[in-house]
């Protein structure tokens, strides 16, 4: 008797049948092999309640394509550019923490075998000053044309001395040898991009981010803030004050979960990003807002959460702490005094206009009151 256990099949969703057979379609396009059960052969096209079934260590992948449709589709249109494999973004405005950020970007590149584009956008400092509706070309408007022109002149040439030497950084080993490009866009720097993301799909967005005091006087405007409210790829945000140059200098990681599937995507996202060393994670179930006896119930609730991610991640140390509802950031804090935190991991929810400026979230607010670096996972 064979003591090698059978492939353990879970359920991934239950749709009709019309839907059940596209997800399948999609999810084997993507290399997840799929099987329907419950399936009425004799009527299918009207059968409900038909469950999608996929090998059990399948499951984050299958659902990091469930969960983000739009970046699998199956072919770009023919107005759609995609950058051809793996490519970490790094917007750089030239600044020490932008420069930080690329530090740590060319690390990650080298570790995972991948490539960077660095991203600049230029924007007319009177761009935000209503101009005259009319049809007739004035003055102005051969003005400010010249303007742009010189503005992105100077843009390029700024770039291509950063780039000069970024190259001379790679000869004397400071940097390790990466393969990088450069683009210089017009328009304000969240859309750019944003919009550049969307078009080219990034594997990994890495910013960089001035200290909280600084942000706290910059709230409304900070671009990292804004790209991390509609901008659906992984990000890390680099804090000016960071001190590590390496990800191997990285040991302490809190990732705040949900207690849903959630939490598998972003936990083995922070898996792959530290794919060949270990690290030590603190799982810290975010509280409900309405607290009380909730607190207890949710501390015992997280172990199944602990021992799926010691049996499919067991690279990894895991620890479970606690937070109260209505004091997140405080207790934050006050768990960083106990034990030095070197990286935050948080999954990113997709939010309205309204809720971005009335209920942010997590990683919104952690953005401003903590100088860590931090990962935010779409979800």
């Amino acid at each position: 008797m064979s003591s090698t256990a059978e492939p353990r099949l879970i359920t991934v969703a239950i749709h009709t049948y019309d839907h059940a057979v596209a997800l399948k379609a999609l999810l084997e396009g993507e290399g997840v092999k799929a099987v329907l059960q419950n399936v009425n052969l004799s009527a299918p096209v009207v059968s409900s309640g038909v469950r999608v079934r996929i090998l059990e260590s399948d499951l984050p992948k299958a659902l990091r394509i469930i969960e983000n449709r739009d970046i699998f589709l199956p072919v770009p249109g023919d107005g759609e550019k995609r950058q051809e494999g793996h490519f970490i973004l790094v917007p750089v405005d030239f600044t020490e923490h932008s420069i930080k950020a690329v530090d740590i970007a060319f690390g990650i590149g080298a570790r995972h075998h991948g490539r960077i584009v660095l991203l600049n956008a230029f924007l007319d400092p009177d761009i935000a000053i209503p101009s005259q509706l009319s049809d007739t070309l004035s003055y102005e408007d051969v003005a400010d044309a010249e303007l742009r022109r010189e503005l992105d002149i100077e843009a390029r040439h700024t770039m291509e001395l950063f780039a000069r030497r970024l190259r001379e950084r790679i000869k004397s080993s400071e940097l390790p040898a990466v393969k990088f490009t450069t683009e210089v866009l017009e328009g304000l720097p969240e859309e750019v991009i944003t919009e550049y993301a969307k078009e080219n799909v990034p594997s990994l967005i890495v910013m960089g981010t001035r200290e909280s005091d600084k942000k706290g006087r910059e709230l409304v405007g900070s671009v990292t803030a804004e790209v991390l409210d509609s901008c659906r790829f992984p990000i890390i945000t680099i804090p000016e004050s960071a001190s590590f140059r390496d990800l191997s200098d990285l040991h302490h990681a809190v990732l705040f979960c949900n207690l849903d599937q959630d939490d598998i995507l972003t936990m083995d996202a922070l898996y792959g990003l530290f794919a060949d060393r270990s690290l030590c994670v603190t799982l810290i179930s975010i509280p409900d807002r309405k607290g009380g006896g909730r607190l207890r119930r949710k501390a015992q609730s997280v172990e199944p959460l602990l021992e799926y991610c010691r049996e499919h991640y067991p690279r990894f140390e895991y620890h479970a702490a606690t937070m109260s509802p209505g004091n997140l950031v405080e207790d934050f804090e006050a768990l960083g005094r106990d034990r030095h935190i070197d990286f935050i991991v948080v999954s990113n929810k997709k939010k309205n206009m309204f809720a971005r400026l009335f209920n942010p979230s997590l990683a919104h607010r952690l953005l401003f009151h903590a100088d860590i670096p931090m990962m935010a996972i779409p979800v």
